[in-house]
């Protein structure tokens, strides 16, 4: 039976996943990776040590299973981590993460001719660091890769080459399938943006000598990849207009396959290309980071099995760690409000939970109101998504079923993509 491979790069780790034509699991294998150096609003790595890591993780993978059928792989990695590398690959610069915001000035030069729902407006956008590094690289021939680009090159020896997920923060239309006609302005060099294809597309095969190493057959393809945020929504099976998932982590992030894209920057709100489908999602403030300020995980599990999920506590929380939201409302000065704190922790739980419930449930109907479909089912993934209670709070709030994903890893949704959706 035919095999494939998923490659997810992390923040924290390189994590690898091979399935067979079923979708079934036959081996898994990590790495983990050094934190980036960070000073203030810079932070970076050394594209070397994430090459250093897929390697060792592929060791592991390739001698827990019969490598013989094995047909193509997919790197899924960080949204908008870019570097600068010339068109052998070499890395002429250091990466600069997707959590960088150091391009500060270089956003405000796309703010001035970018359209006004590009994804590309933020200072950690991947166009904002292209422009930021490119400052410091006066005379050298370079091209912009993300960091599922340029790994998926090192194991092709091609690069220049990204998907359409990867490159929407770089300012590419995906409803166009282009570069579009406002990038002139910026003054950029042919070459130095990168050619995209649809995710899933094939852009090469494995070098012969990584195949030696590994035992692969030489015929294995590399397939264009995607960001991490879409893999994992890959990896929940969720196939069908209106299926959503929710990511129940630090943060509330809701995504909703749809009919047609939706683009809202003011609430950031953007949309991937998923074969013939969107994917449409937002991301709160709110999450697990305010429950971890009042209760340890013990404390959440031992009170969540006192809790009375069928009886509303009444309580109008909305739990932010900090002023500012931007989805499913955008008010950068919204405060806080997790009073009055009743006696009872349990109580307590209860009603932030049931905020976190409020939160999720405008959320969709926000992107509904934009254009996306309110969700038919919901799938949970993240810390949240075995807590049975919270479950049945977000059922009776939501009015659709709400389940557990059975897989979330990055890395088990691009193996999908590189099996074929």
């Amino acid at each position: 039976m035919s095999t494939f491979i998923g490659i997810d790069v992390g923040t924290s780790a390189c994590r690898a996943c091979a399935v067979d034509q079923r979708g079934e699991i036959v081996a898994e294998a990590r790495t983990d990776l050094p934190a980036p150096t960070r000073n203030g609003a810079c932070v970076e790595q050394d594209p070397a040590v994430w090459w250093l890591a897929l390697g060792e993780t592929l060791d592991q993978l390739s001698a827990r299973f019969d490598t013989g059928q094995l047909q193509r792989l997919a790197i899924d990695a960080t949204s908008a981590t870019v570097l600068l590398c010339d068109p052998q690959g070499h890395p002429l610069t250091p990466a600069l993460m997707y959590n960088d915001a150091r391009a500060v000035q270089e956003a405000h030069r796309i703010a001035r001719v970018a359209a006004p729902d590009s994804a590309a407006l933020n200072p950690s956008s991947s166009l904002a660091k292209l422009l930021y590094l490119i400052g410091g690289l006066a005379g050298h021939h370079c091209v912009a890769q993300h960091q599922a680009d340029w790994l998926a090159g090192k194991l092709t020896g091609r690069f220049g080459i990204s998907d359409e997920n990867n490159a929407l923060k770089m300012g590419y239309d995906p409803l166009e399938r282009a570069w579009p006609d406002w990038m002139s302005r910026l003054q950029l060099e042919p070459g130095q943006l990168p050619t995209v294809v649809a995710p899933g597309t094939v852009i090469g095969r494995i070098d012969a000598g990584l195949a030696g190493r590994w035992g692969w057959p030489t015929g294995v393809e590399v397939v264009a990849g995607t960001t991490d945020s879409t893999a994992g929504f890959i990896a929940t099976g969720a196939t069908a207009t209106g299926h959503a998932v929710t990511a129940l982590g630090t943060t509330l992030v809701l995504k909703v396959l749809s009919d047609q894209p939706v683009f809202a920057a003011r609430y950031g709100v953007y949309s991937h290309r998923l074969g013939e489908r969107w994917l449409v999602g937002g991301a709160s403030n709110a999450g697990g980071s305010v429950l971890r300020r009042f209760f340890t995980a013990q404390q959440i599990d031992n009170y969540s099995r006192l809790m009375q999920p069928q009886k509303p506590t009444g309580l109008d929380y909305y739990p932010l760690p900090a002023p500012g939201e931007r989805f499913p409302v955008c008010d950068p000065v919204l405060q806080p409000r997790l009073t009055p704190r009743p006696a009872s922790d349990v109580e307590f739980l209860q009603g932030i939970l049931e905020g976190l419930a409020r939160i999720e449930q405008r959320g969709y109907e926000r992107l509904a109101a934009l254009g996306a479909p309110y969700p038919e089912r919901v799938i949970s993934v993240g810390g949240g998504a075995g807590n049975a209670p919270w479950t049945l709070i977000r059922r009776q709030m939501l009015g659709v079923p709400v389940t557990a994903a059975r897989h979330q890893e990055a890395a088990y949704g691009a193996a999908l993509l590189a099996r074929g959706l």
